[in-house]
């Protein structure tokens, strides 16, 4: 059956008028969601190494497109959640540069977002990481990259890690995956397999659904995330 529900809300964010998902100005002319002086500052983003301090256990080296700040984090939020699907387009390309950077050179890739809850996917019309995977994957393509993507890992009712804190996330996130049936020591069939995210915080998720995937024997070569946050220094 087709997501009625995602499609009318893809079909919503394209038609009605809305404001710059980066800033929020709705006077201006705006390029697939954002402004033109959002989409520069988006555009000026370059990924780099991220980690969080201290980093998890099973934590594999993670690059970010940049800090979860200014519109950057407000494209996330308008993305996740407030409906503008239209934004996964842009979104999942700016995803690719960081896949991109992670691998290092074009060579065979399996992408495997992590998942969302079930609870979550209803209440956001599907799955907003797998969203993002498609069109990185495709924009990835496009550049000549041999890429796949796969969701060899299921999400676990747990709480929201939004109202957690450190210590919260990581017991959360110890018991908040497993395999899909099938998946148990299948292998990544020798390409370098790369977890996404949208915000890497503590870590715990992204080591989380590394250690599932290692039991399906595809022991993560990175991460690829969107927004990092930044610790807030305690005066």
């Amino acid at each position: 059956m087709p997501d009625v529900g995602g499609l009318w809300a893809d079909l919503t964010d394209l038609v009605l008028p809305t404001g710059c998902a980066g800033c929020g100005r709705r006077d201006a002319r705006l390029r697939q969601g954002c402004c033109p002086q959002c989409v520069r500052r988006l555009a000026a983003l370059r990924p780099v190494p991220a980690r969080p301090t201290p980093a998890p256990p099973d934590l594999p080296p993670c690059h970010a497109l940049g800090p979860y700040a200014g519109p950057l984090r407000e494209a996330l939020l308008a993305y996740k959640e407030r409906g503008r699907h239209g934004l996964a387009r842009p979104l999942g390309g700016l995803l690719a540069e960081v896949v991109a950077a992670s691998v290092g050179q074009a060579r065979p890739v399996l992408l495997v977002p992590v998942p969302d809850r079930a609870a979550a996917a209803r209440e956001r019309y599907g799955d907003h990481l797998t969203r993002l995977a498609r069109h990185a994957a495709a924009r990835l393509r496009r550049a000549g990259w041999d890429v796949r993507t796969a969701v060899p890992v299921r999400a676990l009712p747990r709480p929201d890690s939004v109202v957690l804190d450190r210590a919260g996330r990581a017991a959360a996130a110890q018991s908040a995956f497993r395999l899909r049936p099938g998946w148990a020591g299948r292998g990544a069939g020798g390409r370098a397999v790369v977890v996404l995210d949208d915000i890497l915080t503590t870590g715990a998720t992204v080591a989380a659904v590394s250690r599932t995937l290692r039991a399906a024997g595809m022991t993560p070569y990175g991460a690829a995330v969107l927004g990092a946050t930044q610790k807030r220094r305690h005066r």
